[in-house]
């Protein structure tokens, strides 16, 4: 039993965000049934290469990009175009607790798949609207990309290496981050309707905005703003309230110190035999080294040089401050940390019985994650789950087939 088990959810999301809160769901023990188009599917399962390996490590179809959003779900390829198709999904949502899409601002009203025509038949149903800039306001018909809304959002302005160094200028995060974390924040919100449901016996509608999550997610940057007047700008690697907390060059590589407090900038020092720094009141509390940030940064950097990484987290790992190497991803999946606490799982797929992906980091001591099922491949389930909601026929099924509205695995 999951902690979200008999709760049926119907995925008409694509690519990253919707998808995202969907799988959180999945993990979560929620029937997850995604619908996609026939003959293309989610677009990110042409995002490759990297493709799947299959068993015997042959290319497969199977883009690594919708392996790593999807998985836990059942896959219905059915052509919401079509009359019969949006009818279908009608049904299909009178037995649903909860309905993700992602299409742009009253799309989906023309196909009678709206949430004012949806909650009419289900009025228990929990609909949550993903976009990029909302239902209302100025910017609500535009498409919303993660890159754009990172750049929108601010979080660009405050990510890269200064103007003034080599390398500075703004740059994106590495994932797509609005994306993820409005996904994130949908699963908070969708949860939270359902508690609500059990007390007035409705659903509601979600209006969740990638912008809007992106504005909320800059935390104390925008606070810091706000409370002088100030942009904040790019600090690299730095940090905009906190010294030193940054990567450090060594003789052969970087590292990072997070140094949080006053005490363990003490420590720090014993551990790097400069015990005179906090002696020097420009040093002694965080604020004045944040006031003399370049002063205590150029005594660090030239002080980090004479020594490897390794031996600098050696002496200082065991003072209690925050200090670590900076990690490959290959690195970081091989960490015994991340083993240790089974982030890599094998879910046996159709086409690679021990496929591994990254698994959920939601560690629940009583209903705990269950990995059921891997991302499904396009049409996997669309007989499955129509004759068992629906109690379509193999007749009515074929029929369906034939005027191309649904299509099953395999046999395209």
């Amino acid at each position: 039993m999951g902690a979200l088990t008999g709760y049926r959810v119907l995925d008409l999301s694509r690519v990253l965000a919707g998808p995202w809160c969907g799988q959180t769901l999945a993990d979560l023990g929620a029937e997850v049934i995604k619908v996609e188009r026939p003959g293309v599917g989610d677009d990110t399962r042409g995002w490759g290469p990297p493709w799947m390996k299959g068993q015997n490590d042959e290319a497969t179809h199977e883009a690594s990009y919708y392996q790593s959003t999807n998985r836990g779900k059942l896959s219905v390829a059915l052509n919401l175009a079509s009359a019969e198709g949006q009818e279908l999904v009608r049904a299909l949502a009178t037995d649903c607790d909860v309905l993700i899409e992602n299409y742009k601002a009253g799309s989906l009203a023309k196909y009678g798949l709206d949430y004012a025509t949806l909650s009419r038949l289900n009025p228990r149903l929990v609909y949550c609207s993903v976009t990029g800039f909302g239902q209302t306001g100025p910017r609500a018909a535009e498409p919303g990309y993660d890159f754009i809304i990172q750049g929108i959002g601010g979080l660009m302005s405050i990510t890269g290496e200064r103007d003034d160094l080599p390398g500075g200028g703004p740059q994106k995060v590495g994932v797509a981050f609005s994306d993820l974390m409005t996904g994130l924040y949908s699963t908070v919100a969708i949860q939270a309707a359902l508690l609500s449901r059990e007390k007035t016996g409705v659903g509601q509608h979600i209006d969740m905005a990638l912008l809007d999550v992106q504005v909320a997610t800059l935390c104390n940057q925008s606070q810091n703003y706000l409370a002088s007047g100030k942009p904040p700008g790019r600090y690299g690697n730095a940090h905009a309230n906190i010294v030193p907390y940054q990567v450090f060059r060594a003789s052969d590589q970087d590292f990072i110190i997070a140094c949080g407090n006053d005490s363990q900038f003490v420590a720090l020092c014993e551990a790097i035999g400069l015990t005179d720094l906090p002696e020097d009141p420009r040093f002694a509390r965080n604020a004045d080294r944040v006031t003399h940030r370049e002063a205590i940064i150029d005594i660090l950097t030239q002080h980090f040089l004479g020594a490897t990484a390794d031996e600098w987290v050696r002496r200082i790992h065991p003072q209690g401050v925050p200090v670590g190497a900076i990690n490959s991803i290959a690195q970081a999946l091989d960490e015994p940390q991340v083993k240790a606490r089974n982030m890599l799982v094998n879910i046996p797929h159709p086409l690679k019985a021990d496929f591994v992906t990254v698994g959920s980091p939601i560690k629940l001591s009583g209903t705990p994650v269950e990995y059921l099922r891997p991302a499904p491949m396009l049409g996997e389930h669309t007989d499955e789950v129509l004759k068992r909601q629906l109690g379509l026929d193999d007749e009515r099924l074929a029929g369906l087939k034939a005027r191309g509205v649904i299509e099953q695995l395999g046999e395209r």
